[in-house]
């Protein structure tokens, strides 16, 4: 990273600090490491449930919460006056905000509400001394921050990560930001792929690779025999396909009786899931815990045999990076970016997404596999995390580009 580089950089989300955003929590402790001072920013303050520890809480206490400053009339209007000293930038942004809405009246009033927030964030930057402002998730809150960086001229970039951006990138105008940006990290290959698909060729040198990592001396420990604990951690939604592992843990129930799956995550499907496990007989092997703390999480992949995760769409879990670096094999499907990171048969099994079938069938595979076959899957994921997914290795990239901004250096 050049050694010239100073100043604060803006870190903006929807919300932050999130118990399922753990990796956003981990990349800016890294970038800090890396002597970087940065000034976290979130959209909306998140609920309590979400403080899952004393690192939580301490980042949401430091971090700027833009809708409760912008609810708050003299902040919103000494922010204006401020903005409209430089009344091109100002309106430069108005009229970005205005074209760049999705159709009709209810797409232009919500962008005219980003603007009015990305004009708080600008003051906000400008009066801490912001040199970047980069943003994690495509959507709204890369709105604000792509109409902050116009308001404000401060360079911005954002990590890319999917899926859910890909489903409706027209709508979050993915063209447009990918074009204003200084840089945009991908976390993937397949993610930079869409990124690609979406961006005029003029800008796709601005895509860079930069993996969501964990530490993975936090998960080096000694692992006992397996004995059949399976484990789930994410947010418990449609997308993460729960209910096709309930259906395919009851194909396998039968021949192992002494199994047991801990589900960690909470969400709106929560007290459907439970209903599910009870009509299919599984209460007894089943165990809903709601969020965890990072260390907690750690605690339960130590305690894991197999890491279940059977997504239908995905960007690249970070759960599967933390997985295989405590050495558990994993079973998730075969999407997107996720044979980036599992190799099928080496350090787990992929499956095609949606059937409980396969995913039985795999399943029941790991679970009759000897001991060193689980040992050889584990040590094999922990190799492809040290290499490839070391959060400060990753933070060392990603901070590199933000200097790179920041200096006015060549982004080619």
């Amino acid at each position: 990273m050049p050694d010239r580089f100073s100043g604060p950089v803006a870190y903006l989300t929807g919300q932050y600090p999130r118990a399922t955003d753990t990796f956003i929590q981990r990349e800016v402790a890294a970038l800090r490491g890396h002597g970087l001072v940065v000034e976290t920013c979130s959209v909306r303050r998140t609920g309590a449930e979400h403080h899952v520890g004393d690192e939580q809480r301490a980042e949401a206490a430091r971090t700027f919460h833009i809708l409760e400053a912008t609810a708050n009339p003299l902040v919103t209007l000494r922010a204006h006056l401020s903005a409209l000293r430089n009344p091109a930038r100002y309106l430069r942004g108005l009229w970005l905000a205005w074209r760049t809405a999705p159709g009709g009246i209810r797409g232009n009033i919500y962008n005219l509400i980003y603007f009015a927030e990305a004009v708080v964030l600008a003051h906000h930057m400008r009066k801490r001394g912001v040199v970047h402002l980069h943003n994690h998730i495509a959507k709204a809150s890369c709105t604000v921050a792509m109409l902050a960086s116009t308001v404000s001229g401060i360079p911005y970039s954002f990590t890319l990560h999917g899926p859910d951006i890909f489903f409706e990138p027209i709508h979050w105008r993915l063209d447009e930001k990918i074009a204003r940006a200084a840089f945009v990290a991908c976390i993937s290959h397949f993610c930079r792929s869409q990124g690609m698909i979406f961006s005029d060729p003029a800008h796709w040198e601005k895509l860079h690779i930069v993996h969501c990592g964990v530490d993975p001396s936090l998960y080096d420990t000694p692992r006992g025999a397996p004995a059949k604990r399976l484990l789930f951690v994410g947010r418990l939604a449609v997308v993460k396909g729960v209910p096709v592992l309930l259906r395919a843990l009851q194909q396998v129930a039968a021949e192992h009786p002494d199994m047991r799956l801990t589900l960690i995550g909470d969400g709106p499907e929560r007290a459907a899931l439970e209903d599910e496990a009870r009509a299919l007989s599984l209460s007894g092997m089943v165990d809903f815990v709601g969020y965890k703390g990072q260390a907690e999480v750690a605690q339960a992949l130590r305690d894991a045999d197999i890491l279940v995760l059977p997504s239908f769409a995905e960007g690249l879990p970070v759960v599967l990076m933390e997985a295989l670096a405590a050495r558990v094999p994993v079973l998730t499907t075969r999407i997107a970016g996720v044979g980036e990171l599992v190799e099928d048969g080496v350090s787990g099994r992929l499956v095609a997404p949606g059937d409980p079938a396969e995913l039985a069938d795999a399943l029941r595979e790991m679970l009759n596999a000897p001991p060193e076959v689980h040992a050889a899957m584990g040590q094999a994921g922990r190799d492809r995390v040290v290499a490839e997914f070391d959060s400060a290795a990753e933070a060392e990239k990603l901070a590199a580009l933000i200097a790179n901004s920041a200096l006015g250096a060549d982004r080619a």
